[in-house]
């Protein structure tokens, strides 16, 4: 049934005064972060943070709602020479309006706090920021304090439907840490380096607790020097880990249990998916497991139970030993299918599949020959089920050069096997692009071993939940590598369009075109 002119004006209404827009940095409507209201941040608000050659010394909370139409956006603005705005949490102020608790967890701190009043952070995108130096000194709301070891460059400690996008995380005890109460969260394009402390296991490049999470196109750097934690650390039910740069680290991921009730009830938290990531283990980098699952709070009743890894490429250059996975208990099974496992500096009788315990089935991958079992006694067991191939090299470009991609005569093409039926929900259509980009990959079958298949030819791309092309984080020039999936959650990133989608005819739309340049006056508070 058509709509009245009379009936489109009565429903777009409402939409007329819909949104905001804060700039901050030289030149700009802001000089501070600190000048933003953040406590009465809207639906559709965007704060957009404009580099500048000094670093704004200044932390802030978001404890606003947006909605999926309309998320609450704090973007960056890069400088002409594509250098994201940095935020350093040393020394820095804050906003005198803004009231929160755990100041000393983080610089940019997501749910929590008295002013804006406590509620379920939602629909926050925070894009093209580089967070650094949650260490030393800061003034709060009780004047001078200190942040505590542990304290992160982004510290979610509760909300929904939170994106991070794009984003540099360093130096800072945790690059990021999500704790129990978030959910749906999506990392993606950034670069997450550096972090750790000196000597200690317990901080780590990222540390997350969440109800689904996804990363995605990330490139994860070394820690610290001297810092002993795990690159990433996480404990979430709905765990997606695809299409990442992952290198160095105490163990690459360290996947173990949840403290939290809720997460171990969901059904997601029986299934972890590892795909199409490249994961190097360095000389004499910390521990020499790549991958941990399971868990490590002693209680297995707790600990996650079946992980999928499929489809990474793993490059290993100690001259000593490697092992590709350790399974934490008898009740975990790993499903490890099509990864090229290469000990790039050493024999392959260098290599063990798995430390003792849990069930690991192996099949379509390459390794070096002489590969075993284990080093130690094996209590659980390792299957192989068929497809498994040998050799001396597996064919990449150039390894010396970190191009992982396959060479037209490489031994890995078209020598995939089938994948578990449990993975038919995460097909492997893109592939990781250096760096913090991504791309598709041609769909061919049998499909090739390892996170690198063939670029898709131009209109040849398989659908995965839209596209778009995104920059490198962190680099001084801006890029165009590739285009990248959404999140399955994707939020729209501006309410009228998504909003004009219901209407039809050409009035809506001339409607609509005017309600997009009417936004709030912020500085005169509408």
């Amino acid at each position: 049934m058509n709509l009245s002119r009379a009936a489109l004006l009565v429903l777009l209404q409402p939409l007329a005064v819909q949104a905001a827009e804060y700039r901050v940095g030289p030149d700009q409507q802001y000089t501070r972060l600190g000048d933003v209201p953040w406590e009465s941040l809207e639906p559709g608000d965007t704060v957009f943070v404009h580099a500048r050659p000094t670093p704004y010394a200044e932390k802030w909370v978001l404890g606003r709602r947006g909605t999926a139409a309309a998320p609450i956006t704090v973007r960056g603005v890069k400088d002409a020479q594509g250098n994201l705005p940095v935020i350093v949490g040393e020394n820095a102020t804050t906003r005198s309006q803004l009231n929160y608790w755990g100041e000393e967890r983080g610089i940019l701190k997501i749910g929590g706090s008295n002013r804006p009043a406590d509620t379920m952070p939602a629909h926050l995108v925070v894009e093209n920021l580089h967070l650094r130096r949650a260490r030393g000194a800061f003034t709060g709301r009780n004047g001078a304090s200190t942040y505590l070891d542990n304290a992160a460059a982004i510290f979610i400690e509760k909300g929904e439907h939170i994106t991070i996008r794009g984003c540099v995380l360093e130096d800072s005890g945790n690059g990021l840490f999500v704790a129990n109460q978030a959910s749906n969260v999506t990392v993606e394009h950034s670069y997450i380096l550096g972090n750790g402390n000196t000597g200690s296991i317990l901080e780590h490049n990222a540390y997350t607790e969440a109800l689904g999470i996804t990363y995605q196109f990330n490139r994860f750097g070394p820690l610290c020097s001297g810092c002993l934690g795990n690159n990433l650390k996480d404990r979430s039910a709905g765990s997606l880990i695809r299409y990442n740069w992952i290198e160095g680290g105490n163990r690459q991921l360290d996947l173990v249990d949840s403290s939290s009730g809720t997460l171990r009830a969901a059904p997601s938290y029986a299934r972890t998916f590892v795909y199409g990531n490249v994961l190097l283990e360095p000389e004499g980098a910390g521990n020499r497991q790549i991958v941990h699952f399971g868990g490590d709070s002693g209680n297995t009743a707790n600990y996650r139970g079946t992980l999928y890894f499929f489809h990474n490429t793993v490059v290993s250059s100690r001259t000593d030993r490697t092992t590709l996975l350790r399974l934490s208990h008898q009740n975990q099974t790993a499903h490890v299918t099509n990864n090229v496992v290469l000990v790039a500096s050493a024999n392959g009788n260098t290599l063990s599949l798995t430390d003792e315990a849990g069930t690991l089935r192996h099949g379509g991958n390459w390794y070096k020959p002489g590969y075993v079992s284990t080093f130690g006694t094996l209590t659980g067991a390792v299957v192989d089920a068929g497809g498994n191939l040998t050799g001396t090299d597996p064919g990449f470009i150039s390894l010396a050069g970190q191009d992982f991609r396959l060479a037209a005569a490489s031994a890995l093409r078209s020598q995939a096997v089938a994948l578990p039926a449990e993975t038919s929900s995460e097909p492997v259509t893109w592939q990781y692009v250096k760096h913090t980009a991504g791309e598709p990959r041609a769909q061919v079958s049998p499909a090739h071993i390892g996170a690198y298949g063939d670029a898709s030819e131009p209109g040849t791309e398989t659908p995965d939940a839209g596209t778009g092309t995104e920059p490198d984080a962190g680099t001084g020039t801006p890029t165009d590598a590739g285009t990248t999936p959404q999140p399955d959650d994707a939020e729209s990133s501006g309410g009228c369009a998504a909003a004009g989608a219901s209407f039809a005819g050409p009035l809506a739309f001339a409607i609509l075109g005017i309600l997009g340049r009417r936004r709030r006056n912020p500085a005169r508070g509408q």
